[in-house]
């Protein structure tokens, strides 16, 4: 797929950061239409005013990703207003850290980590899938997980596992949609470390994990997902700690990822937004 021109694309968390970079990527390949799913109303009012008066049609909808009923009854009105979506981002997402897990909030933390994180996107993808299985052309699912989804990492128990999970849902609906002949619906996995875009404010970065600009992050998983590629990792520093796995004994990976490449204090100053689902 070369790009997303005359297609409909469905972007969560497309109020700021890089779901609106998505939208302004889609918008300027000049897309049928743009679909922007929030929770947070005054961002995504704004954002629709500025990104409207283009060709391609804008519709912005709030809506709780982490409630099933919200994203079913926004779903089916989506498919009344602009169709089946050819192209989903699932972008939102939300980030609770800078505690040892037997230090959070369990009951509100863990769930709403994986609530928006883990389920959010398997439902959101349930609900556009079948209408790309039905399409006669490419059609492109792109998932938002993490490189915290390859590394364990302290102080961040719960969205580590979030992001595991999205990893192994994601990489598994690619494999059946090949096994089941499928070939024009991709899925694309993406796994960067921390993006600045407001969300991890106060994570440092470490010797050989800087933090990522959202500009290069977007260009990056907009070209691993027009080009149909199963995964987007940055930096590649990742990809060298999910090798140490199966290389290494427990102890000595540990000591590489806590003492060479840097990540294991990262999150000792970690802040993030007040509101984290964007």
């Amino acid at each position: 797929m070369k790009s997303v021109q005359g297609k409909t694309v469905l972007i969560t968390g497309a109020a700021m950061g890089m779901g609106r970079l998505f939208a302004e990527r889609a918008i300027a390949e000049k897309a049928r239409a743009v679909v922007l799913w929030d929770i947070n109303e005054t961002a995504l009012q704004r954002t629709l005013e500025e990104l409207s008066g283009s060709k391609t049609k804008v519709a912005a909808y709030v809506v709780d990703v982490s409630n099933l009923a919200d994203i079913q009854a926004s779903a089916e009105a989506v498919r009344a207003d602009v169709g089946e979506v050819e192209v989903l981002i699932n972008n939102a997402g939300i980030v609770r850290g800078n505690r040892y897990f037997w230090e959070s909030d369990s009951v509100r933390d863990t769930k709403i980590t994986i609530d928006v994180n883990t389920l959010a996107p398997m439902y959101v993808a349930r609900e556009f899938l079948p209408g790309m299985i039905a399409s006669s052309g490419e059609c492109r699912l792109v998932n938002l997980a993490s490189a915290a989804g390859f590394t364990p990492n302290p102080r961040m128990a719960a969205y580590a596992g979030s992001k595991w999970a999205v990893i192994g849902w994601s990489d598994s609906v690619r494999l059946e949609l090949k096994q089941a002949g499928l070939d024009h619906v991709k899925v694309t996995t993406v796994c960067p470390y921390y993006v600045n875009t407001g969300m991890f404010d106060g994570a440092k970065s470490a010797p050989l994990l800087p933090i990522l600009d959202p500009h290069d992050v977007v260009e990056e998983a907009w070209r691993g997902m027009c080009g149909g590629s199963s995964f987007v990792i940055l930096p590649r520093t990742v990809v060298l700690s999910e090798m140490l796995k199966g290389l290494v004994p427990i102890g000595v990976r540990d000591f590489i990822s806590g003492n060479i490449i840097g990540v294991y204090h990262t999150m000792e100053d970690f802040k993030g937004r007040t509101e984290q689902q964007a």
